[in-house]
């Protein structure tokens, strides 16, 4: 349990920033404190966990019919989710919520990636020997 702990605050707080930085950038997204924030990124990581892969099982031949951009509109319906539950974090519609949960996405990634710094665990390694299988 404890060989994950700083793994799940790392990623925790990634998540926190990156709904920090959304609020300033969509007009549509607003946090009435750090509290909310905090809150908000721990449910979202919930969220993410729990409801998400219930909701792709469910709609997956929707997703399949789409290309996989449905699950576009799952990521906004994870966010609408949060919003409704946490008090002092708002956003204003469905397409606030869609372009957020891009660029969150995004932004987590390349976070991630930054404070990852490319190490061996986390980089694609090419076969040496020319074998893909």
């Amino acid at each position: 349990m404890s060989d994950y702990l700083p793994s799940f605050l790392i990623t925790w707080a990634i998540t926190a920033l990156s709904l920090w930085v959304a609020s300033y950038l969509f007009k549509g997204i607003k946090f009435e404190g750090a509290g909310s924030i905090i809150i908000a990124a721990l449910l979202l990581g919930f969220a993410n966990a729990i409801v998400r892969p219930l909701l792709i099982i469910l709609t997956l031949p929707l997703t399949l019919l789409t290309f996989g951009l449905f699950l576009l509109v799952i990521n906004a319906l994870m966010i609408l989710l949060v919003s409704a539950l946490v008090r002092g974090f708002k956003v204003s519609g469905f397409w606030t919520a869609l372009f957020a949960s891009i660029f969150i996405s995004i932004l987590s990634f390349f976070i991630s990636a930054t404070i990852d710094g490319g190490s061996p665990e986390t980089r694609i390694q090419m076969p040496s020997e020319g074998k893909w299988l």
